[in-house]
């Protein structure tokens, strides 16, 4: 019997002054992630690879970098209106599955964006976490993610 990690939650949310359509335009497409991930620019040789659709439901994306950047699958699951639902699989540094979700509301003429993040500890991150928290570690990546998403969705030219 597989035994389960423990579990976390982390979502940190902010209002970008653009309609959910176009918020979710630079979240369903793994190759404009790179004008607005956290991550970028962690491995200046990172190989990305993209398969699948081009967009949506369906489509992949891998990355295979330095020892800060590891390496990775994710896949789009779920792509509605309000809604973008990844698998996220890291193999390096640490091997962890986790689901990521961006849920897009509707405020006024913004739109609220939650990007929540659900996972398990295995043993390594949960003497990690004795240290420093997920939420401590991962949030202001996150954070900073939503704010490069906001600044590129409200400029004028995005779409």
């Amino acid at each position: 019997m597989r035994r389960m990690g423990k579990p976390y939650t982390i979502s940190p949310s902010m209002t970008i002054d653009a309609p959910a359509k176009a918020v979710r335009a630079h979240i369903r497409d793994f190759r404009r992630w790179v004008d607005w991930s956290p991550w970028e620019g962690l491995d200046p040789d990172l190989q990305r690879t993209y398969s699948g659709k081009s967009a949506g439901a369906g489509s992949k994306y891998a990355w295979e970098g330095n020892k800060k950047a590891g390496a990775g699958t994710m896949q789009i699951l779920r792509d509605e209106p309000d809604r973008v639902e990844v698998a996220l699989e890291f193999s390096r540094p640490f091997q962890a599955q986790n689901t990521v979700e961006f849920l897009l509301t509707p405020v006024d003429d913004s739109t609220r964006v939650d990007w929540v993040m659900h996972g398990e500890l295995n043993a390594f991150m949960r003497l990690f976490s004795l240290v420093k928290s997920m939420d401590s570690l991962m949030g202001p990546d996150l954070e900073r993610g939503l704010t490069q998403l906001k600044q590129l969705a409200e400029a004028p030219t995005a779409s």
